[in-house]
């Protein structure tokens, strides 16, 4: 069991229950002292339904020119430290936005494949559950829509796109949303698919929202914050009106093939999801 060293070391006292298991990590619940945690443990690569894609790592970095060599080749040391560096992605990000003030679990240790960090709790003290788990009055659903934009606007003035964000990976905490699951986060300024993922992350939560809330389906939340990023007018506070005007002077067809392509992975995506 990969959570055995750091209960040997001290950092973990007992593993309290599994909390779920997803396509890339299995999550428990595990007590620290007099406080209860989740230690999230990253699946081997060959166990894992998640496609480290091409997207997703574009111009990531390693310091050592060794290993970044052995992962161009795709050697079998290559193939375990751009493993690493796909589990040290998360950890970094969760790193990043919590202080930039980004409604992420606050990460406490990572060590072994194994991220220790705080246990996203509801009024009752019990785990959140997932935003597809609950259902929401109109009002409810423009609340919580309004605030999760204010997250995505919080990452991305960090520099960080999530990538892969809907309702699956947002927890319903006691103080609000938060977000998780951020080991394909990427760089705003150096990804060059940074601006599609960043609008199909505000698009599918238009599209969750607007199942509850039909007027939130005619907003254009995306766009607008993208252009506000690319112009350095992006702030956490800046105003934002939902709409966006389309330079339509200039057909890019093949960005709207990529689109296609990414509404068919995204489906694909959820239908896993729900089978989980």
């Amino acid at each position: 069991m990969r959570l055995q060293p750091l209960i040997e070391d001290g950092v973990i006292d007992s593993v309290v229950r599994q909390l779920m298991s997803g396509k890339e990590a299995m999550v428990f619940v595990v007590r620290c002292g007099a406080e209860t945690r989740c230690a999230k443990v990253y699946k081997e690569a060959d166990k894992r339904s998640f496609r480290q894609a091409v997207d997703y790592t574009e111009n990531r970095k390693t310091k050592n020119s060794r290993q970044a060599r052995a992962m161009a080749k795709g050697t079998r040391f290559g193939r375990a430290a751009q493993e690493k560096a796909w589990q040290s992605a998360e950890v970094d990000a969760l790193f990043r936005l919590a202080t930039a003030g980004v409604r992420v679990p606050r990460p406490y240790n990572f060590h072994e494949g194994v991220l220790l960090m705080e246990l996203v709790a509801d009024d009752e003290g019990n785990a959140a559950p997932r935003l597809n788990d609950v259902e929401f009055t109109p009002e409810e659903a423009t609340d919580l829509h309004e605030r999760l934009i204010r997250e995505v606007v919080r990452m991305l003035a960090a520099g960080v796109v999530h990538g892969d964000l809907s309702e699956f990976n947002i927890l319903l905490g006691a103080e609000g949303p938060v977000i998780i699951d951020l080991p394909q986060a990427v760089d705003a300024a150096g990804n060059n698919h940074a601006p599609r993922m960043l609008v199909r992350d505000v698009d599918n939560l238009r599209r969750y929202f607007g199942r509850f809330a039909p007027d939130l389906l005619a907003t254009d939340y995306g766009k607008e914050i993208w252009a506000l990023y690319e112009a350095g007018a992006l702030h956490p506070e800046v105003a934002l009106t939902g709409q966006f005007e389309d330079d339509d002077s200039s057909t890019d067809l093949e960005g709207v093939m990529r689109e296609i392509d990414d509404a068919r992975l995204e489906e694909a995506a959820r239908l896993m999801r729900m089978q989980e």
